[in-house]
């Protein structure tokens, strides 16, 4: 199976409610994104993406359109968190993103993967798909989850 693999980063907040250590408290993260895709090579002669699966270029544009310029500088907040929410309304203009689940990095790797998914779904006939995302929360600590999952 061919793949190809586009790398972004964006920062962003969060808290773990009931975490036992430092992680209950409002903190940010430097988040690396790594998103591979797999279909085939595009041979349509003459095409600006001939010998691509896709151009990286537009590989990027999606990610930051559907998830990395929505979460970049955002606080993601869990929907029952409802003191953070509270006082995240507060701030005039505040970038909030709620989500459904805890934001653990294993819950975002998650909740990526399906926002990207539905992005990069054949988009050219070639059976693109999503194949797999890697998300790090430092450099040290990571998710990924990929289509097999």
């Amino acid at each position: 199976m061919l793949t190809i693999t586009r790398k972004l980063e964006f920062d962003a907040g969060h808290r773990i409610p009931d975490h036992k250590s430092q992680c209950r408290n409002l903190h940010g993260h430097r988040y690396t994104l790594e998103i591979t895709l797999t279909g085939a090579v595009i041979e349509t002669e003459g095409s600006s993406d001939q010998g691509m699966i896709m151009d990286f270029s537009d590989v990027k544009a999606l990610a930051k359109q559907h998830l990395v310029d929505v979460w970049d500088h955002a606080f993601l907040v869990y929907e029952k968190d409802h003191g953070v929410r509270d006082f995240l309304a507060t701030l005039p203009g505040h970038k909030t993103v709620v989500i459904d689940q805890i934001p653990t990095v294993e819950n975002l790797a998650r909740t990526a993967f399906n926002i990207l998914k539905a992005a990069y779904q054949d988009r050219y006939g070639t059976g693109l798909r999503l194949h797999k995302v890697v998300l790090h929360e430092t450099p040290n600590c990571w998710a990924e989850i990929s289509g097999d999952d």
